[in-house]
């Protein structure tokens, strides 16, 4: 009888290389889901801003601090990032940009507007 065992395969993820489209859906999966959970915060931090002036002042305080404006920086990314690639999305849903070559050149255009739109919002709040 032949030994029917299958044998287990390690496969590393971080030798995989992706292409950059695989990325780019990737990114817009992560983005999306920390935009969504940072919804909570965002509202808290409205609402507590509206309640009265000394309430204002430490949320105030608080978006000054640098450590903040970092990662006001990155949920910039985050939304720039998922904008434009939902933007290409509903394009690839119209059949716009199906091709390969044309595929990856979107891909390589809305990673770069995610980081020139980050660049210049940084550079703006920083």
């Amino acid at each position: 009888m032949a030994n029917n065992k299958k044998t287990v395969i390690y496969l590393n993820l971080f030798l995989i290389r992706f292409p950059m489209t695989a990325i780019l859906s990737i990114g817009h999966r992560i983005s999306g889901v920390l935009l969504f959970l940072c919804i909570p915060l965002l509202i808290y931090l409205l609402e507590l801003s509206m309640l009265d002036a000394a309430s204002f002042s430490t949320v105030a305080q608080l978006l000054d601090s640098t450590i903040v404006r970092w990662l006001l920086v990155f949920l910039i990314w985050a939304f720039a990032h998922h904008f434009y690639s939902g933007l290409r999305f509903l394009l690839l849903d119209m059949d716009i940009g199906m091709g390969k070559v044309a595929s990856k050149k979107t891909a390589w255009v809305v990673m770069l507007a995610g980081i020139a739109t980050t660049l210049v919002s940084a550079w703006c709040l920083l």
